[in-house]
C-alpha cells in the first residue's frame, strides 16, 4: 500500500515534483487566498512553488484525503467564474493531464464523464468532474478535480480517494464542503 501512496502524492505533484522546489507564501500573493496551517478541519502537509503549475497547497483531511490546491493565471489574466473560455479550455487540458500521469504511473482503465458539471462549495461555483483508474486489479484511485477563475487566477482544487482505505466519494465531498468555503470565504 506504501507503493501506492507514493504514486498518489507524485500525481498530486504533477512533474514539478522531480523540479526544485521552495515554499509557496501562506497567503497567495494574487488571489489574497490565505493558506493556513488547518483550513476546514484539515491540516497543511507542505506548500510548494511549483514551475508551470503555480503555487500548490497540500492538505490532509481527517480522513486521510489529500486535497491539493493549485493557483496560477497560466501567463495571462484569468476572468471570473467556471463558464468562461479560459477556464472552460483549462480544465480540458488539466483533464488531459490527469490521464496522462494515471496512465504515466501505470494505472489502468482511467475513466471519467465525457463532458464536465458544475458544482458548487460555499459560494463560489467551480466546472467539476470525477474520475477513477484502476491502480490493480481489485483497487481503484477515485478523484474530483475543481476549477475557477478567481482574482485573475485559475484556482484549480483536486481531491482523491481510495475505499480500500474506507474513504468514499460522500467523504470526500463533506471534506470540500468544510474546505472549499473556508478557503474562499
Amino acid at each position: 500500500m506504501s507503493r501506492i501512496w507514493s504514486v498518489l502524492l507524485a500525481l498530486l505533484a504533477g512533474t514539478a515534483a522531480a523540479q526544485a522546489q521552495s515554499s509557496a507564501p501562506s497567503t497567495d500573493p494574487g488571489t489574497k487566498l490565505a493558506f493556513p496551517s488547518t483550513l476546514g478541519g484539515a491540516q497543511l502537509e507542505r506548500s510548494a512553488n511549483e514551475p508551470g503549475q503555480g503555487r500548490g497547497y497540500y492538505y490532509m483531511t481527517p480522513k486521510r484525503m489529500v486535497i491539493a490546491v493549485h493557483v496560477y493565471d497560466g501567463g495571462r489574466r484569468v476572468p471570473a467564474g467556471s463558464d468562461n473560455p479560459a477556464v472552460v479550455a483549462e480544465f480540458a487540458k488539466e483533464l488531459d493531464v490527469i490521464e496522462q500521469q494515471a496512465t504515466f504511473a501505470g494505472y489502468a482503465n482511467f475513466e471519467r464523464p465525457a463532458v464536465s458539471s458544475t458544482c458548487v462549495y460555499g459560494s463560489v461555483r467551480f466546472r467539476c468532474i470525477s474520475f477513477s483508474a484502476a491502480v490493480q486489479a481489485n483497487a481503484r484511485l477515485y478523484g474530483r478535480v475543481l476549477m475557477t477563475g478567481y482574482h485573475d487566477n485559475f484556482v484549480k482544487i483536486r481531491i482523491e480517494w481510495w475505499p480500500t482505505r474506507q474513504q468514499s466519494a460522500a467523504d470526500a465531498d463533506a471534506a470540500l464542503q468544510a474546505f472549499v468555503p473556508a478557503l474562499m470565504h
